[in-house]
């Protein structure tokens, strides 16, 4: 074959390829999509999943169906969306908890983040310092002063689990400011706040909701700062924990992400993050989230989204690293 009729070869190739992914697209999705929740009906991430799917179905003109399935720090699902065909039929609505911190933290979790690629962040919580009511503190750095004069009886905190974002974060105050914490592991967001309340544990760091702020009003606990870099147009009111001195620059966010398997072909991404990002600028969809305590996520390309999860992953597993965390 000469080199003139391999070009030729080569050129057609190339064309049926593009045509066929040009039409794969175009096909997408030729069924309803299944939103996978990895947390039951009725939670926080539940209620996402029911503010976006409506509204993205409608951009991908097919019905978009909220599964949950809960276990194993929410890693079950993870796994089901993994172990799915990668056509974009299946989206995995995560965060930090289940991709990222779960396998470090669970030796039965086999999954990484690297099995995982981010379509696009869709909502961002708001994480807050919060106290039982009694606790002689009104500001983060009043409470790091309290902890340093009580290292013989330490202040207990409450997370929701060895290894969960909120545990994390302690120890990362714990290693920065060189105070010393009782961990006390919960089942969950309500029992915690629940004891809190009745004054079982002296703080904790966890998402404000609208059943903590009504706590606070209550007076039954206090929120006394926020971890966001700035402060939340949600909680104009509160300071940040980095406007004061004793956690300068530091800051957290708990971000909600759509994910698909890493293999998911490029075209079916690129189609699914754009009626994602159509669905962001949606003012019904963006005033449900603020009715959740949620903020719409920041327009992003992928190339933006890869690079936020990269980052991510990295920043978690060095204080994972940092903390001698080990999968339980």
């Amino acid at each position: 074959m000469s080199i003139s009729q391999c070009s030729r070869v080569l050129a057609t190739l190339a064309s049926l390829l593009f045509a066929t992914g040009a039409a794969f697209a175009q096909g997408y999705p030729a069924k309803p999509v299944n939103l996978m929740v990895p947390y039951p009906a009725g939670g926080p991430s539940d209620a996402i999943a029911r503010i976006f799917n409506n509204a993205l179905g409608k951009e991908l003109g097919q019905q978009v169906l909220v599964e949950n399935l809960g276990g194993v720090s929410g890693a079950l699902a993870a796994q089901k969306v993994l172990a799915a065909p990668a056509d974009g039929h299946y989206i995995f609505q995560g965060s930090p908890n289940e991709v990222i911190l779960s396998p470090l933290a669970n030796a039965a979790v086999k999954l990484k983040a690297e099995d995982f690629r981010v379509v696009h962040p869709v909502a961002d919580a708001v994480i807050v310092f919060v106290t039982r009511k009694d606790l002689p503190v009104n500001s983060v750095d009043e409470l790091i002063a309290l902890a340093r004069k009580s290292a013989d009886k330490p202040l207990t905190y409450g997370s929701v689990g060895v290894g969960s974002l909120y545990h994390l974060i302690l120890e990362h105050v714990q290693a920065a400011t060189g105070v010393k914490l009782a961990h006390v592991p919960y089942k969950g967001n309500a029992p915690l706040l629940q004891d809190i309340g009745g004054g079982q544990v002296d703080f904790a760091v966890l998402v404000y909701s609208a059943a903590m702020g009504a706590l606070a009003e209550q007076g039954r606990l206090k929120v006394i700062g926020q971890l966001g870099a700035q402060r939340s147009e949600l909680l104009k009111n509160l300071p940040t924990a980095s406007e004061g001195q004793a956690l300068k620059n530091f800051s957290y966010k708990i971000w909600t992400a759509f994910m698909v398997p890493r293999n998911t072909p490029e075209d079916v991404v690129a189609r699914l993050h754009a009626a994602v990002g159509r669905t962001l600028q949606d003012p019904g969809v963006r005033s449900q989230l603020a009715a959740q305590t949620q903020l719409p996520s920041a327009p992003m390309t992928l190339a933006e989204a890869a690079k936020f999860f990269d980052a991510e992953t990295a920043r978690y597993r060095a204080i994972a690293r940092q903390i001698n965390l080990q999968p339980q």
